[in-house]
């Protein structure tokens, strides 16, 4: 009699546990769905949080362009690459440099007379003539002959075109008068390719 008493409680209580483990498995919104739902809306809170303060650094990049000393800088450099061409495509003692510097002559020509008609239009004033500081550079070359002259000459274009292609691409991303904006986007493959042949010039000495 005990023994069946024994069984039949053993019995009942395995039953009720089936019972109990079968509810929970049918019971909306288990383990696994009850996990996903606080996953998903934190994600969805993240995207506000994401045009925050950092959203602001490609605008903040923006304000500190200055497009009118960028200009004026342009017109410098502009008018120093014609001086310094000039030199080398008469004092130049190896072709590659006089062709190279005829080029400066030309299209640095051509770009100083865009920026100006820019510069009239946006009433900038940008300068005609070297300040005592790019005259000196050019008076520094102008003592030089033969291979000293090709040799400072062109370590002079790949360091100052590097410099361009920095100052016109930072213009062309960032600068807010279109038209000065438009003017380094336009010129800046002119100058990588000066960048490019200055390269190839200084590997050759």
């Amino acid at each position: 009699m005990k023994r069946l008493l024994t069984n039949t409680l053993l019995s009942a209580a395995f039953s009720f546990g089936c019972l109990a483990a079968g509810a929970s498995a049918q019971a909306p919104g288990g383990a696994g769905g009850g996990q996903q739902m606080p996953q998903q809306r934190p994600s969805g809170v993240q995207n506000p949080n994401a045009n925050g303060p950092g959203a602001n650094n490609p605008d903040t990049m923006t304000r500190q362009v200055d497009d009118k000393k960028f200009a004026k800088d342009a017109a410098m450099g502009g008018l120093e690459e014609v001086e310094l061409g000039k030199l080398a495509a008469q004092k130049g003692s190896s072709d590659a440099v006089k062709q190279f510097g005829q080029k400066m002559v030309d299209d640095h020509t051509k770009a100083n007379d865009q920026l100006k008609e820019i510069a009239s239009k946006e009433q900038i004033e940008i300068p005609t003539a070297l300040d005592a500081k790019h005259q000196k550079e050019v008076d520094k070359l102008s003592a030089l002959s033969g291979d000293k002259f090709d040799k400072e000459y062109s370590k002079n274009m790949l360091k100052d075109h590097r410099k361009d292609v920095s100052e016109f691409q930072m213009e062309a991303q960032n600068g807010q008068d279109p038209n000065i904006k438009q003017f380094a986007a336009s010129t800046l493959p002119t100058l990588q390719e000066h960048l490019k042949m200055a390269e190839d010039l200084n590997k050759k000495k």
